[in-house]
């Protein structure tokens, strides 16, 4: 949303974000900007994808992929790895935590704040901590084992 009117992003909008952020400002790239920056959401790339595409076939995999991985890169979105073949994308690139639904799939935030971490080991020589990303899996139901 415009912070001024309120009213959703332009194309031309989007385009400047991206130039903002140092990216190249392309038609492919601003439609996929459109899709994971119009509002608060965690999308996979494929459902990137299928947003971008809307049942056309104007975009390829490997461009929403790249594109996705480039927009991380710069600070436009954070990258979140829930598990192993589970990938999704945020606009909300402040540090906060996540439950992820290995049922159903759906990534959720957990309120800034929330988790407190201590006692960080130092990063080996030569490094330097860049972030901590703590997901907590769920599933539906209450577990009757406990």
């Amino acid at each position: 949303m415009n912070a001024t009117t309120g009213q959703p992003l332009t194309m031309a909008e989007f385009a400047d974000m991206l130039r903002e952020h140092d990216i190249t400002s392309t038609l492919q790239r601003v439609e996929i900007a459109q899709v994971i920056l119009s509002k608060p959401q965690h999308l996979s790339a494929e459902q990137v994808l299928e947003g971008v595409n809307r049942g056309r076939n104007i975009v390829s995999k490997a461009t929403v992929y790249n594109t996705l991985r480039l927009f991380a890169q710069k600070g436009l979105v954070r990258e979140v790895i829930a598990d192993p073949t589970k990938v999704f994308y945020e606009p909300m690139t402040t540090e906060h935590h996540h439950f992820y639904n290995i049922e159903t799939g759906e990534l959720v935030d957990i309120e800034p704040g929330r988790i407190n971490i201590q006692d960080i080991p130092d990063a080996p020589n030569g490094s330097t901590h860049v972030g901590v990303d703590v997901v907590i899996r769920i599933r539906n139901g209450v577990d009757k084992s406990a």
